[in-house]
């Protein structure tokens, strides 16, 4: 009896190697039967792979949170105990970092990268305000949590995964998806960042300790520039006085050259104590606003700088201050630093924030950690919920943006 061409065609993927040998085979120029391919897609595959790296991730994982946390704890009442589990804490949070790289590699899984230890406990807090935010860091507890429970989950997976490989291959992709579906529940819960008001409190802890280092840091300038400066000057001047008047009867002529030497440095200590005035506060600032004040400032600029501002209303007093001497210092780097022969200062408001982009021709190269105070001024910005981007390729140009908030003056301008 004649095939039909279906039993033909099951007959050569079950027996290839007799396809031409069959009778009634295919004739010249007739299209091949499909070849045979797995059932399941590269997504699929994904899904069990991870499945099956479970385990030994979950394992190694699940040791170093017991070892850490045993350790730590139980040393607690020594000096080593809580360093050494503030370190392990860290390197919980690197595990998590493993895992959300894995999730999204093989489940498709994106969580952001949760917040990490403020920068400001980092450098300037010392021991013991890093210990602490360390010791009470969520994120990193979170991730000692995920580590913990992972190990039975691992061995269920893994289990499951091999002995479905082999005894129930036709619903091994159902189980997969429902086992990657638990896992992605997983990460998302216990090692997506910190909920928006948890991440507030930590930038506001950091924002605050920023701001009092800064205004810490500006009354000692303003104590060494009075002690240096405007102080000395007036010492000198009433000591030179003091002296015309011994000879004004004597020697008039001496002490009307002492007079005038006195009248010399008078001047000096008022420039000076009007250069300090405007590093506090500049009047023109106060008076007639950023336009006037930048104009100002970009006049005494080495480099030629351009200023448009655009802005039809006046941002808060203290944005106003922190625009100004955000573009007083950049503007100084560019005396200092840039090389440039141009530069350009636009300032602009946009919704409900301040722009401020400062631009130059220069040599580029400018880095937040080159000592041209960058990184300072990042945190200030910072302090107050502004941004600082930096754009400084090798042979310029350099491109210089601040944001920050726009805080409305109030019922006075």
């Amino acid at each position: 009896m004649t095939r039909t061409l279906r039993d033909q065609q099951r007959y050569e993927v079950r027996h290839p190697d007799n396809a031409d040998s069959t009778a009634g085979g295919t004739e010249a120029g007739e299209a091949a039967p499909p070849a045979v391919r797995f059932a399941y897609g590269a997504h699929t595959w994904k899904e069990i792979a991870h499945l099956l790296a479970n385990l030994p991730m979950a394992l190694l994982g699940f040791v170093y949170v017991v070892v850490i946390v045993v350790l730590g704890i139980g040393l607690s009442v020594t000096v080593v105990g809580l360093p050494l589990l503030a370190v392990g804490l860290i390197g919980a949070r690197q595990f998590g970092k493993v895992e959300r790289a894995r999730a999204r590699a093989l489940l498709g899984v994106r969580v952001e990268e949760p917040t990490p230890i403020p920068a400001s406990v980092r450098k300037h807090g010392g021991f013991f305000p890093w210990l602490w935010a360390s010791l009470k860091d969520p994120v990193a507890w979170r991730n000692v949590l995920y580590e913990f429970i992972r190990l039975p989950w691992g061995v269920l997976t893994f289990t499951v995964m091999v002995v479905g490989v082999f005894l129930a291959w036709p619903v091994l992709g159902f189980i997969a998806r429902g086992l990657a579906n638990a896992d992605r529940m997983m990460v998302r819960g216990l090692l997506s960042p910190s909920d928006e008001l948890e991440r507030r409190i930590a930038e506001l802890e950091s924002d605050r300790g920023v701001v009092v280092d800064t205004a810490a840091a500006d009354l000692r300038r303003i104590e060494r520039d009075l002690h240096d400066g405007a102080q000395a000057r007036l010492v000198a001047l009433a000591m030179g006085l003091g002296l015309a008047k011994e000879k004004l009867l004597e020697d008039p002529d001496a002490a009307a050259a002492m007079v005038d030497e006195a009248h010399g440095e008078v001047k000096l200590a008022l420039q000076e104590l009007r250069e300090l005035a405007r590093g506090i506060h500049p009047a023109v600032l106060t008076d007639r606003g950023l336009d006037a004040a930048l104009s100002s400032v970009a006049s005494r600029c080495t480099v030629p700088v351009e200023v448009a501002v655009d802005l039809t209303a006046r941002p808060a007093p203290a944005i106003e201050g922190i625009a100004y001497f955000t573009v007083s210092e950049l503007l100084q780097n560019i005396s200092k630093h840039s090389r440039a022969r141009t530069a350009s200062v636009s300032v602009w408001r946009s919704a409900e924030r301040l722009l401020i982009q400062v631009e130059d021709d220069g040599v580029g190269g400018a880095r937040f950690d080159g000592g041209t105070g960058m990184a300072g001024l990042a945190e200030r910005l910072g302090a107050v919920d502004g941004l600082l981007v930096l754009e400084s390729p090798v042979g310029g140009p350099t491109v210089v943006t601040a944001e920050l908030p726009w805080r409305d003056r109030g019922p006075k301008d």
